[in-house]
Protein backbone atom coordinates (compact mmCIF):
# COMPACT_ATOMS: atom_id res chain seq x y z
CA UNK A 1 0.00 0.00 0.00
CA UNK A 2 1.41 3.72 -1.02
CA UNK A 3 2.00 6.08 1.63
CA UNK A 4 -0.44 7.99 0.34
CA UNK A 5 -2.83 5.13 1.03
CA UNK A 6 -2.19 4.71 3.98
CA UNK A 7 -2.03 8.67 5.35
CA UNK A 8 -5.53 8.98 3.59
CA UNK A 9 -8.61 9.40 6.45
CA UNK A 10 -11.53 7.63 5.49
CA UNK A 11 -13.34 10.63 6.67
CA UNK A 12 -11.72 14.14 7.47
CA UNK A 13 -13.92 15.94 9.86
CA UNK A 14 -13.47 19.46 9.94
CA UNK A 15 -14.37 19.92 13.27
CA UNK A 16 -13.95 18.40 17.21
CA UNK A 17 -14.40 14.94 17.90
CA UNK A 18 -17.87 16.25 19.33
CA UNK A 19 -19.10 16.68 16.10
CA UNK A 20 -19.26 12.63 15.53
CA UNK A 21 -23.07 11.52 15.70
CA UNK A 22 -24.36 8.39 15.98
CA UNK A 23 -25.91 9.04 12.52
CA UNK A 24 -21.97 9.65 11.29
CA UNK A 25 -21.58 6.10 12.48
CA UNK A 26 -24.81 4.48 11.22
CA UNK A 27 -23.71 6.16 7.71
CA UNK A 28 -20.56 4.12 8.12
CA UNK A 29 -21.98 1.16 9.42
CA UNK A 30 -19.45 1.65 12.90
CA UNK A 31 -20.27 -0.46 15.73
CA UNK A 32 -16.93 0.60 17.33
CA UNK A 33 -14.43 3.89 18.09
CA UNK A 34 -10.88 3.74 18.95
CA UNK A 35 -10.33 7.51 20.23
CA UNK A 36 -7.00 8.73 20.71
CA UNK A 37 -7.24 11.09 24.16
CA UNK A 38 -4.33 13.92 23.23
CA UNK A 39 -6.00 16.77 21.84
CA UNK A 40 -8.76 14.47 20.03
CA UNK A 41 -10.72 14.04 23.24
CA UNK A 42 -9.15 16.43 25.40
CA UNK A 43 -6.20 19.11 25.33
CA UNK A 44 -2.89 18.14 26.19
CA UNK A 45 -2.32 19.90 29.15
CA UNK A 46 -5.67 18.99 30.61
CA UNK A 47 -6.17 15.98 33.27
CA UNK A 48 -9.90 15.83 33.06
CA UNK A 49 -12.64 15.35 30.60
CA UNK A 50 -14.65 18.38 30.07
CA UNK A 51 -17.97 18.77 30.56
CA UNK A 52 -19.21 18.51 27.18
CA UNK A 53 -17.51 15.44 26.78
CA UNK A 54 -19.12 13.39 28.70
CA UNK A 55 -22.71 13.59 26.82
CA UNK A 56 -21.36 13.40 23.95
CA UNK A 57 -19.58 9.66 24.85
CA UNK A 58 -22.88 8.41 26.75
CA UNK A 59 -24.79 9.52 23.57
CA UNK A 60 -22.18 7.60 21.29
CA UNK A 61 -22.04 4.78 23.59
CA UNK A 62 -25.76 3.89 22.78
CA UNK A 63 -24.67 2.67 19.42
CA UNK A 64 -20.92 1.81 19.86
CA UNK A 65 -18.29 0.52 22.00
CA UNK A 66 -15.64 2.98 22.71
CA UNK A 67 -12.47 2.49 24.15
CA UNK A 68 -9.28 4.61 24.57
CA UNK A 69 -5.93 4.45 23.22
CA UNK A 70 -3.28 6.89 23.99
CA UNK A 71 0.36 7.14 23.24
CA UNK A 72 0.60 8.82 26.75
CA UNK A 73 1.85 6.64 29.17
CA UNK A 74 0.40 8.62 32.08
CA UNK A 75 -1.65 5.87 33.93
CA UNK A 76 -2.69 9.00 36.43
CA UNK A 77 -3.95 11.08 33.91
CA UNK A 78 -4.98 9.01 31.40
CA UNK A 79 -6.94 6.60 34.00
CA UNK A 80 -8.73 9.44 35.48
CA UNK A 81 -9.98 10.32 31.76
CA UNK A 82 -11.10 7.11 31.29
CA UNK A 83 -12.55 6.26 34.74
CA UNK A 84 -14.62 10.05 34.32
CA UNK A 85 -15.70 8.90 30.77
CA UNK A 86 -16.36 4.76 31.77
CA UNK A 87 -14.44 3.43 29.38
CA UNK A 88 -11.45 1.04 28.96
CA UNK A 89 -8.14 2.18 27.58
CA UNK A 90 -4.86 1.16 26.64
CA UNK A 91 -2.12 3.45 27.44
CA UNK A 92 2.04 3.57 25.55
CA UNK A 93 0.69 2.55 22.29
CA UNK A 94 3.31 2.93 20.32
CA UNK A 95 1.28 4.47 17.26
CA UNK A 96 1.59 4.20 14.20
CA UNK A 97 1.93 0.72 15.66
CA UNK A 98 -1.10 -1.65 15.37
CA UNK A 99 -0.71 -3.67 18.39
CA UNK A 100 -3.02 -2.09 21.18
CA UNK A 101 -5.24 -0.95 18.38
CA UNK A 102 -5.68 -4.49 17.26
CA UNK A 103 -6.03 -5.47 21.30
CA UNK A 104 -9.05 -2.88 21.77
CA UNK A 105 -10.71 -3.99 18.30
CA UNK A 106 -10.45 -7.77 20.04
CA UNK A 107 -11.95 -6.48 23.08
CA UNK A 108 -14.71 -5.28 21.15
CA UNK A 109 -15.52 -8.42 19.46
CA UNK A 110 -16.24 -6.70 15.95
CA UNK A 111 -14.82 -7.06 13.06
CA UNK A 112 -12.10 -4.53 12.67
CA UNK A 113 -13.94 -3.11 9.11
CA UNK A 114 -16.63 -2.02 11.66
CA UNK A 115 -14.74 -0.18 14.14
CA UNK A 116 -13.34 3.87 13.21
CA UNK A 117 -9.91 4.74 14.66
CA UNK A 118 -10.48 8.46 15.63
CA UNK A 119 -7.64 11.03 16.13
CA UNK A 120 -6.10 14.73 15.50
CA UNK A 121 -2.18 13.20 13.85
CA UNK A 122 -2.12 11.74 10.38
CA UNK A 123 1.01 10.47 11.12
CA UNK A 124 0.29 8.51 14.22
CA UNK A 125 -3.57 7.77 14.63
CA UNK A 126 -4.52 7.50 11.10
CA UNK A 127 -1.63 5.59 9.79
CA UNK A 128 -1.98 3.25 12.58
CA UNK A 129 -5.63 2.98 11.67
CA UNK A 130 -5.69 2.43 8.09
CA UNK A 131 -2.71 -0.16 8.43
CA UNK A 132 -4.83 -2.44 10.41
CA UNK A 133 -7.62 -1.85 8.41
CA UNK A 134 -10.01 0.54 10.32
CA UNK A 135 -12.24 2.87 9.48
CA UNK A 136 -10.21 6.29 9.96
CA UNK A 137 -11.31 9.94 10.99
CA UNK A 138 -9.71 12.57 10.93
CA UNK A 139 -10.49 15.63 13.82
CA UNK A 140 -9.43 18.88 14.36
CA UNK A 141 -7.76 18.40 17.87
CA UNK A 142 -8.80 19.54 21.10
CA UNK A 143 -6.33 22.44 22.36
CA UNK A 144 -6.06 25.83 24.67
CA UNK A 145 -2.57 26.86 24.35
CA UNK A 146 0.38 25.78 22.11
CA UNK A 147 -1.90 26.75 19.30
CA UNK A 148 0.98 27.94 17.22
CA UNK A 149 3.12 25.11 17.51
CA UNK A 150 0.04 22.99 17.48
CA UNK A 151 -0.90 24.27 14.08
CA UNK A 152 2.92 24.22 12.49
CA UNK A 153 2.88 20.93 12.99
CA UNK A 154 -0.50 20.16 11.68
CA UNK A 155 0.62 21.85 8.51
CA UNK A 156 3.62 19.97 8.39
CA UNK A 157 1.84 16.48 8.38
CA UNK A 158 -0.82 17.87 5.74
CA UNK A 159 2.06 19.24 3.60
CA UNK A 160 3.91 15.68 3.84
CA UNK A 161 1.24 13.94 3.30
CA UNK A 162 -0.57 15.70 0.04
CA UNK A 163 3.28 14.78 -0.96
CA UNK A 164 3.27 11.52 -0.52
CA UNK A 165 -0.13 11.18 -2.31
CA UNK A 166 -2.63 11.65 0.50
CA UNK A 167 -5.70 14.82 -0.74
CA UNK A 168 -7.33 15.17 2.87
CA UNK A 169 -10.19 15.42 0.91
CA UNK A 170 -12.64 12.48 0.60
CA UNK A 171 -16.58 12.17 -0.78
CA UNK A 172 -17.02 11.94 3.08
CA UNK A 173 -15.52 15.24 4.08
CA UNK A 174 -17.79 16.78 6.41
CA UNK A 175 -17.92 20.48 7.90
CA UNK A 176 -18.89 20.78 11.73
CA UNK A 177 -21.32 23.00 10.71
CA UNK A 178 -23.17 20.42 8.54
CA UNK A 179 -23.40 17.76 11.62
Amino acid sequence: MSWGKLLQPDLVLHGPVLQITPETLQQHQLKGLVLDVDETLVPMRASQASEELLPWVQEIRQVANIWLVSNNISEGRIGRIAKALEVPYLLGAGKPSRRKLRRAVEAMQLPVEQVAMVGDRLFTDVLAGNRLGMFTILVEPMVFEDVVKRSRTFAFEVWLSRLLGATLTTPNSADASQE
